[in-house]
């Protein structure tokens, strides 16, 4: 049964510049958020203020807020904490990142100048906002990585992220891939796998993905995986909930293999079946790289 949500909700959606921030807006308008771009967070008290006063009418709110300098980030973190103190407001923090490839091809596309880059230098630019917004990506309660997503796509996320918010339950999301295509960049947590055997250098196995039962068994019979992913649950039962107190309403979980199509790709799919084995936890397994690697 889905959540209603009784408590105000205000969605502060931010990142880095070229990485999706319109798409998620117009997301937020289909789902009947209020929506303001380009807010200072300066406002935000005000705008809380006229959240509470509106007696319900006014319940779920979206702004958008580009950092362009420290002031702006102190601004941001004095009304965060103004509106904690003073209002009953629930708010959640959207970053959207992408790879710094990613954002020059998409800068490149549209023609359109970096705002931290007035220079042209556009790779200086993305770097310096980077930086500038290091912390406030720790912040966030969903980070979403949007270089391998198309506009659908992102919608779709966004979509499934906030239909129906549930602050009770603790999303994660376990995503298996491979290190040679890089790492992804809004993992909560990453875990190397490549120290297992290699089923890839097993002739009928390598074709396979450890969704494949011989694949799976094979990676599983090892002492070091059994061992591996003892002590690995343990710790992940241990900080999930330490996570969830702090305010997350997300985790990712990145397991990592050399290409992503075999060891991670079994270990998640174990991980997602034992974490979803909770009734406080909505555990989504998915594989970025198992398709990529077609060679035989």
């Amino acid at each position: 049964m889905d959540t209603i949500i009784t408590k105000p909700t205000l969605v502060i959606i931010t990142g880095m510049s070229g990485a999706g921030k319109t798409i998620a807006v117009q997301s937020m308008e289909d789902l009947g958020y209020f929506c303001v771009d380009n807010l200072p967070p300066v406002l935000i008290p005000k705008f809380a203020e006229l959240i509470d006063q509106s007696q319900g009418r006014i319940g779920k709110v979206a702004l958008v807020i580009d950092l362009r300098g420290r002031e702006f980030f102190t601004a941001l973190s004095e009304s965060l904490g103004y509106m904690r103190e003073h209002f009953t407001i629930h708010y959640e923090i959207l970053f959207l990142d992408a790879t710094d490839s990613v954002l020059v091809q998409r800068y490149k596309e549209s023609r359109r100048r970096h705002p931290l880059a007035p220079d042209g230098n556009l790779l200086d630019g993305i770097h310096s906002e980077r930086k500038l917004l290091e912390d406030l990506k720790g912040w966030a309660t969903q980070v979403i990585d949007t270089s391998s997503l198309k506009p659908a796509q992102l919608k779709e996320r966004i979509v499934s992220r906030f239909s129906n918010l549930d602050r009770s339950t603790m999303s994660i999301n376990v995503i298996s891939f491979g290190f040679k295509y890089g790492v992804p960049i809004d993992a909560d947590l990453i875990f190397d796998v490549r120290f297992l055997p290699n089923p890839h250098y097993v002739e009928h196995l390598r074709p396979k993905t450890g969704q494949d039962a011989e694949v799976y068994d094979y990676v599983m019979k090892w002492q070091e995986t059994q061992t591996f992913l003892g002590k690995l649950l343990d710790m992940l039962q241990y900080l999930i909930p330490l996570y969830h107190k702090e305010g997350k309403s997300q985790v990712i979980i990145g397991i990592g293999c050399t290409g992503g199509k075999h060891r991670s790709v079994a270990l998640a799919e174990y991980l997602g079946r034992m974490l979803g084995a909770s009734e406080t936890e909505a555990v989504k397994v998915s594989h970025r790289d198992s398709d990529r690697d077609r060679h035989g």
